[in-house]
């Protein structure tokens, strides 16, 4: 991967924003040429990181850049685009928004207002519309006046399982094959240089969290749909870019080791309580292990006890 990747940080001082605290970093991972990640903290969501607490995806051609994601509200899109600033002159042409979560799409004002088309799927954008206040309600505690300027907007076009996509000489794919993290979840396939943007569907270096679908069993098969494109490199929802075996190592094995555990408990006639005794200390090296393992195994006892 050092040999293949190369990292630099944007560290900014509030900057235009004028907020009065250091940004959390966001670091550009270049992928191939003109394919970038744009990594933020693994952490939790803080006026610090903008909501920022993601990856996003960058391909910078002749004809203008396409940005997946836009972060999670209008300061944090302009943090963004100072990264990107930093690597290209070229604007915003596209923006395509791979799910529900804040961080997807709560920047997309910023760079709507700058011309750039916005794209998701039908289900992304039902998601997005039917988790605004919720998004809103958070962050305001979250983040306080760092979501000044923030408004919900939304995708211009939308698809219902694919859509196919050419621009400045690079193809897209564009994937919606069922619930993941988000019930709109979207994955993001360059063909030729085999580089898979996978939005929520993958987590890699931190916990995932099981998410607002409430859907493991199509979350596994989502990520095998998306893997049988066979992948060289995976930009993923959070976390560095990653090789496919460590993709499956901190995303799919974690789900269906957690299933088959809870499933024991089930069988043998024990209750949400006793899921959360399931000894997790394999996937002890994720960051936020400590904090969400315990609540993950509560969740997927939730969604398996009546499947």
């Amino acid at each position: 991967m050092r040999n293949l990747l190369f990292t630099f940080t944007l560290w900014c001082l509030g900057g235009a924003t004028g907020i009065a605290l250091a940004e959390t970093p966001l670091e550009i991972q270049r992928v191939t040429e003109g394919v970038y990640a744009i990594v933020g903290e693994l952490d939790q969501r803080s006026a610090e990181n903008y909501a920022n607490n993601a990856t996003f995806g960058l391909v910078v051609t002749d004809d203008g850049a396409l940005l997946i994601d836009s972060g999670g509200c209008y300061r944090g899109a302009e943090q963004i685009d100072r990264a990107i600033r930093s690597i290209t002159d070229q604007p915003v042409k596209i923006v395509i928004n791979s799910g529900g979560q804040d961080h997807r799409w709560l920047g997309n004002g910023y760079f709507k207002a700058r011309g750039a088309r916005i794209i998701t799927s039908d289900a992304a954008l039902a998601d997005q519309r039917a988790r605004t206040n919720d998004h809103f309600n958070r962050l305001e505690q979250l983040l306080g006046p760092a979501l000044d300027g923030t408004e919900p907007v939304y995708a211009d076009e939308t698809f219902e399982n694919g859509m196919s996509l050419t621009f400045g000489g690079v193809e897209f794919r564009l994937i919606h094959a069922g619930p993941a993290h988000t019930v709109g979840d979207l994955f993001v396939w360059l063909p030729r240089q085999r580089v898979m943007f996978a939005g929520d569907i993958v987590f890699t270096e931190r916990m995932l969290g099981t998410g607002p679908a409430g859907d493991s069993a199509s979350w596994l098969q989502v990520f095998d749909t998306m893997m049988d494109y066979d992948p060289l490199w995976i930009v993923p929802g959070h976390g560095h870019v990653a090789s496919p075996g460590q993709a499956r190592a901190d995303t799919r094995d974690y789900l269906e080791f957690l299933r088959q555990k809870v499933a024991e408990v089930i069988d043998a006639g024990g209750d949400a309580i006793d899921a959360t005794e399931i000894d997790q200390s394999r996937f002890r090296y994720l960051k936020l292990s400590g904090r969400i393992a315990r609540r993950n195994a509560q969740a997927i006892f939730t969604q398996m006890e009546f499947e």
